[in-house]
Formats: C-alpha cells, sequence, structure tokens
C-alpha cells in the first residue's frame, strides 16, 4: 500500500483529507523454487522381555512404501520436475544441474541420467499396453525423424538412428508413442504393427509403401506434404507470384481446408457426405491441372518435382475423403514429433541405446498426456507416486494417461492473460 504522508492528508482550507476510493494496480512477482530434504522416520520395535517369536525377526520396522525408484534419493516430485524440463521443456540436464545449484542443491547430471532411465525401466510393463492401444483404433498417424546415439554396438558414434512415432488409438483419448530404432527400415513399423488393420496415415517416404501393400490396412498420403513442394516454388522466386501452376494449385488447396474448417464440428458421416459433394471437385480440379500440364515443365524444376510429386502421391493423398476420422495432412504426427526436434537441438543425442530407450518411453507419456490435454509434470507426479502400488494390468492401464481418473488429478490454476 502506498499511501500519502500524515503532514499531506490536511487540506489548505485546515480540514482532513477523506479517503474515497484508491487506484489498484497489478504486477506478477516470482518466487523462486524451494528445494527441502522429505525424512522418512520408521520407528523399531523389539520385545525387551525375550528375543522375540521363532520365525520372526527379533527387530520389527514398517516397510518403506513402494517407489517408483527404490531407495532412490529423489522424491515423485522432483523427478517430474526434471523429467518434464528435459522431455516438455527441451532443456538438458546439464543446465538444470545449473539451476539446482542456483537453490543450493547439487545434482549432477549423471544423477539425472540415472533417474530418468530408472523410471523408464520401472514403467517398462506400461510398454505392452501402449503398443496395444495403437493396434485398437481406426487410424494411425506416423512419422520418423533422426537421433544420434553413442555406444551403439557396431556402429560409429556418427551413425544416424531414429526415433519413430506412432500416434492412433481412441480419437477421443488420443495414444503417442515413440520407438527408438537404429534403422530407417520400413521393417520397424510393420513389426510393431503386427495384424493391425485400418488406415494408416503418413508422409511420402518409400519405407511406408510396404504398410500399404499389407491387407486390411489402407495407407493415406499427406496434402500437406504435397502443398509443401509447391510452396517452395514460390519461395524460389524474390517476386510475388499471382499467377502460375504453382499459385493456383495453392490456391486449391487452400479451398480444400475450408473445406474442412466448415465442417470441422460435424459427425464423421456428416464429413464425409460434405467432402464428396465440395472437396471432390476441387481435388479433380487439381488433378487435371497436373495431368494437363506436366508434360510442358521441366521435370528436374522445382515446379516439374513438385507435379510429379503430387502426381505420384495422389491416390494416397485423396484417399481421407472417404473417411470421417481422417484429416487431409499427417500434421497429427508432425506436431508430436515436432518436441523431439527441438529438444534435439539441446540435449543433441543420446548416451547409450538404452538412454533412447528411456527417451522414447517418456516422450511417450508427457505427449500422450498432452495429446489428452492433461498438464504433463502434473500427470507424471500422479504417475510416479501410484504406479510402484499398482498390482495388475488393469491397474496399470487405468494410470496411462488415456484412461486417468481426472479427478485425481490436481487441479491447476488457469494461466491468466
Amino acid at each position: 500500500v502506498h499511501d500519502l504522508p500524515e503532514d499531506q492528508k490536511l487540506c489548505s482550507c485546515g480540514a482532513c483529507l477523506k479517503r474515497i476510493g484508491e487506484e489498484v494496480s497489478e504486477k506478477l512477482d516470482y518466487v523462486p523454487a524451494v528445494m527441502r530434504v522429505e525424512r522418512h522416520i520408521r520407528p523399531k520395535y523389539a520385545c525387551p522381555a525375550c528375543d522375540g517369536e521363532e520365525g520372526m525377526p527379533v527387530v520389527r520396522i514398517a516397510p518403506m512404501p513402494p517407489q517408483i525408484i527404490p531407495k532412490g534419493l529423489a522424491t515423485p516430485s522432483l523427478l517430474a520436475q526434471v523429467i518434464t524440463a528435459k522431455f516438455v521443456d527441451a532443456m538438458p540436464f546439464y543446465r538444470q544441474t545449473k539451476q539446482f545449484a542456483r537453490l543450493g542443491v547439487d545434482i549432477p547430471r549423471h544423477s539425472m541420467s540415472g533417474w530418468a532411465m530408472a523410471v523408464a525401466k520401472a514403467l517398462e510393463p506400461l510398454h505392452e499396453l501402449f503398443q496395444a492401444e495403437i493396434r485398437s483404433g481406426p487410424v494411425i498417424n506416423m512419422d520418423e525423424t533422426t537421433l544420434q546415439v553413442l555406444k551403439e554396438p557396431g556402429r560409429p558414434n556418427t551413425s544416424t538412428s531414429y526415433l519413430w512415432l506412432f500416434r492412433g488409438g481412441d480419437p477421443d483419448r488420443p495414444t503417442v508413442v515413440y520407438r527408438y530404432d537404429p534403422t530407417r527400415s520400413g521393417s520397424v513399423p510393420k513389426e510393431y504393427l503386427g495384424e493391425y488393420k485400418g488406415y494408416i496415415q503418413t508422409d511420402g517416404y518409400s519405407g511406408y509403401q510396404a504398410l500399404g501393400e499389407s491387407d486390411g490396412i489402407i495407407h493415406v498420403g499427406c496434402m500437406a506434404h504435397i502443398r509443401r513442394k509447391f510452396m517452395d516454388v514460390q519461395k524460389a522466386t524474390s517476386k510475388k507470384i499471382t499467377h502460375g501452376t504453382a499459385k493456383e494449385i495453392l490456391d486449391l488447396i487452400g479451398l480444400l481446408y475450408k473445406v474442412e474448417h466448415n465442417i470441422k464440428e460435424l459427425e464423421p458421416e456428416e464429413k464425409v457426405a460434405n467432402r464428396r459433394e465440395q472437396a471432390v471437385p476441387i481435388l479433380d480440379a487439381i488433378r487435371a491441372i497436373l495431368d494437363e500440364r506436366i508434360d510442358h515443365v521441366p521435370p528436374k524444376s522445382l515446379l516439374g518435382q513438385a507435379m510429379t510429386y503430387a502426381r505420384n502421391q495422389w491416390s494416397r493423398a485423396v484417399r481421407y475423403v472417404d473417411c470421417g476420422l481422417l484429416t487431409p495432412d499427417n500434421n497429427a504426427a508432425e506436431n508430436a514429433i515436432r518436441p523431439v526436434a527441438l529438444g534435439r537441438k539441446n540435449w543433441l543425442f543420446a548416451g547409450v541405446p538404452k538412454g533412447a530407450d528411456a527417451s522414447a518411453m517418456l516422450f511417450s507419456l508427457v505427449e500422450t498426456a498432452k495429446a489428452n490435454e492433461i498438464e504433463p509434470q502434473a500427470y507424471l507426479k500422479f504417475l510416479f507416486e501410484r504406479f510402484p502400488a499398482a498390482q495388475t494390468t488393469e491397474d496399470m492401464r487405468a494410470l496411462m494417461p488415456q484412461h486417468v481418473d481426472r479427478s485425481l488429478l490436481p487441479s491447476l490454476p488457469k494461466p491468466k492473460p
């Protein structure tokens, strides 16, 4: 409260000034985090009169509650903070070490790395549950991104490995799964999906083509990748292009997305009906332009390459029209894999293959939580507290982000503008 001095509360006429209101201005303040030691005290008991019952311990003590890292130093709250900072905020462990040092606590980065790997190891029973969720849905979006992994058997440290992304399951409760593999072979997704039947939506990478040839799988392409090729044509010139083939096709693709915007709240069956009425004529117009003009464009030019790519992908790119659960593009997968690409710029590589596997597991948890509109750090703290006591598969399944009872999660304040 900023008040006037007492001598300024007198009027020149001699009367005391009367308070008639106030002006209030709000400012945001920051209170630094607080690190504390949590002590667990377990009283010991022994009989003062004898050596105790036969077959029973002489000294009795209550067991420690189940912990995500048995005998570990970090509480669920600290583990959730460390893992969220790296896998959500892309902050490498060595930077977190510096932050903790400012709070007066020495936590080496190798300790945090060990915690992350131990947590992922403890959560291994969730691997098959996540895989089953992915296989259970009608649509799977897929993508992959590079990852450098050190100390891979028989490979130099400069080799390129991959994190594969699978997004699927219940459309209303999506599942996001990452899987580390040293190769980009099409056998990786084929093996992971097993006997899955349904729609698979990907970009134009040739490694996915074998999936589309499997019985019961409908391979869907990505209109956004087609659009991107024609955008490259536009960007190749410094002048703003107001006409030409690339501009015409981009304008038509824009109309396709306008149709999608107008029908996004409709039921799947209604979406299909509207697409057949409104989107199919636009798609036919794009295909007509491609067929009529491709022979008049140098094949190695940017425009020629864009048109060839579009024609090669066309049969898959238009399949979204017939399924209301699909979108014209694979952006759901690309948005889910973007945090890996952003994080990779900060933490650069995984130190060992087991570290890459752990990263895949932890990314799966936080991205599935985000896909289900759950705050990742609050969820991880909840999971690390509850998972050690889970006994059955159903107990574990109930703790997954897609199925967790949200009333059990701590309520978080809504951000104010």
